[in-house]
């Protein structure tokens, strides 16, 4: 038997790693910056689901929206019921579209009841 070992380009497995990580860190902060100015909206995130949103904590993700802070997250997220700490990658399609109803209901001041936000391409037809 002959085994080869090969060495991945690009240095030490520990830098490559460094740089994957601050490349998240910064793609992050960008996303929450954007959410804070109410550039993009939260259900917008959840529904879509960009690659650096991916396995970021859903309560990370909910109070970095502007008046939100972690009681009002955990409130929240205690009706769905869901953990603060599940990633949004993770989450279900259902799940997704709940939560994304919810925070539309919540943006605009009413109930959960209202009609829920979701793109065209998710949208069940009437």
């Amino acid at each position: 038997m002959n085994a080869t070992a090969t060495v991945a380009p690009g240095g030490p497995q520990y830098m490559r790693a460094l740089e994957r990580a601050n490349k998240v860190r910064l793609a992050r902060a960008e996303l929450k910056r954007r959410v804070a100015i109410g550039e993009i909206h939260v259900a917008e995130v959840i529904l879509e689901c960009p690659w650096e949103a991916h396995s970021m904590a859903v309560s990370d993700l909910l109070v970095s929206q502007r008046r939100w802070g972690q009681t009002r997250c955990r409130k929240f997220l205690a009706q769905v019921p869901m953990s603060e700490k599940k990633t949004i990658g993770s989450m279900t399609q259902r799940q997704r579209a709940a939560l994304a109803a919810m925070l539309t209901s919540v943006h605009r001041g009413r109930a959960w009841t209202a009609t829920p936000w979701l793109p065209e391409s998710m949208a069940s037809p009437a």
